[in-house]
């Protein structure tokens, strides 16, 4: 899996780099926060508990039409079934660029990278990602904001000392309510978020399903450079 691992990395390196060069090149809004997602996990064959998912938010708008993206959220769930009980660690990262279509939508791509671990397994995932987002004024500094994906990942995994090489592929959707406030150039959003994924690991197996879905909350300052 180390091969992978690295990919991801160098990808993210190389978006940090486009960064940094368009910055020193033109002026760009960027912007800085956190965002956290309580989420319920339905998956077949054990019982979870909820729990937090945690991380950076981070954004680049060059101009008008376009903007790289970048969210981070890291947890730990209760994971039980027969003859198994233990914490599962879950990382999930998406790294985009938007492009406007309108004054209201835009349309994205970029990879996603999704990551679960415990004892005896360990399960990696990547690969591209397209969607919609939109967001329409409501009223003053009030918006509500939505997007909606697809995604497609090339998965290592190894499960008591046995590995296999999964596809991963599903959707996410997200809803929220977000107020900009303008004197502290921060915007506030609270919603809701909901992913479906399917694991298929060969014919013979079929695939597996889980869902991810719960409450999101996500804080940003914008400063311009």
């Amino acid at each position: 899996m180390k091969h992978k691992y690295s990919l991801v990395l160098l990808l993210i390196f190389t978006a940090i780099c486009i960064v940094i060069t368009s910055s020193k090149a033109y002026s760009a809004d960027i912007t800085v926060g956190a965002t956290t997602w309580y989420a319920w996990w339905d998956t077949s064959g054990a019982s979870t508990d909820s729990a937090f998912l945690y991380g950076p938010a981070l954004g680049v708008k060059f101009n008008d039409d376009f903007n790289l993206t970048f969210v981070y959220l890291y947890g730990k769930f209760d994971f039980e079934k027969p003859g198994v009980k233990t914490k599962l660690k879950r990382s999930d990262s998406d790294l985009a660029v938007n492009y406007r279509l309108s004054d209201y939508f835009k349309v994205f791509a970029g990879i996603k990278y999704l990551a679960a671990s415990m004892t005896e397994f360990e399960h990696t995932a990547y690969g591209p990602g397209l969607g919609l987002s939109a967001a329409l004024p409501l009223y003053k500094n009030i918006f509500l904001l939505g997007t909606l994906s697809g995604f497609y990942l090339w998965a290592d995994q190894e499960e008591g000392g046995v590995n296999s090489n999964p596809h991963d592929y599903g959707i996410n959707t997200m809803l929220s309510i977000a107020y900009y406030i303008a004197p502290a150039s921060t915007t506030v959003s609270l919603g809701g978020r909901y992913q479906y994924l399917k694991h298929k690991v060969d014919e013979d197996t079929g695939p597996d399903s889980e869902k991810f879905y719960g409450i999101t909350l996500t804080a940003t300052y914008t400063f311009s450079i």
